[in-house]
């Protein structure tokens, strides 16, 4: 095993904090748990691309029972923007020491075109360290479905056996497990590098 496809938000980049959390459910002026089972309902076809941000929201309002005006709607894409801009440091550390010894390195990663053109433009450093990025919006194919990691092993150019992919989602570890690759379900920097050790892959 010599390749790590990482997972981006949950691992490499921070999730959303309660902070954001609570702006996003004010902007809205929807009740949380309905505001959540309809923001995360529409999500995959704004991860694949199929959707403009937007159209999403316009989606996420009509599922929610409401319309959301072009004012409303531009505050709330601004809101979820802020809301996965941030990277681990600490995680981003341990990629660039896997990069610095050898590994080869991909990225796989459910992520919209917003996102991913504030990333690209934000925190280029951090792309640089994955050769492969396997975006969802540009591939469009998003995890679990095999064709988006068929897409990442083409392009590391590596058996799936050589691989250990790293996910804070454990049902794309597992969809990772039946195509053969290596999974960790990584909960932890520390947990992580544990297992790379135990695989024989150098830490960072």
């Amino acid at each position: 095993m010599d390749t790590v496809l990482f997972d981006m938000f949950g691992v490499i980049a921070r999730t959303q904090s309660a902070q954001s959390r609570a702006a996003l459910e004010h902007a809205s002026g929807i009740q949380p748990g309905l505001f959540w089972e309809c923001y995360w309902g529409e999500r995959l076809p704004y991860d694949r691309g199929d959707l403009t941000g937007p159209a999403y929201w316009r989606s996420v309002g009509r599922r929610a029972g409401t319309e959301f005006d072009d004012r409303r709607v531009a505050e709330l894409l601004e809101l979820d923007l802020e809301s996965w801009s941030r990277v681990d440091e600490d995680m981003v550390s341990l990629a660039e020491g896997l990069s610095a010894s050898g590994v080869r390195l991909g990225m796989l990663s459910n992520i919209p075109f917003e996102i991913a053109d504030m990333f690209e433009a934000d925190h280029a450093r951090v792309l640089r360290l994955f050769p492969v990025l396997g975006f969802s919006c540009r591939i469009g194919r998003a995890k679990p479905d095999p064709e988006s990691f068929g897409w990442c092993l083409e392009g590391l150019g590596v058996e799936p056996g050589r691989v250990l992919f790293v996910d804070d989602t454990e049902r794309n570890v597992t969809a990772a497990r039946e195509l053969g690759l290596g999974g960790h379900h990584f909960t932890s920097a520390a947990g992580l590098r544990e297992e790379l050790a135990a695989r024989g892959l150098t830490r960072g």
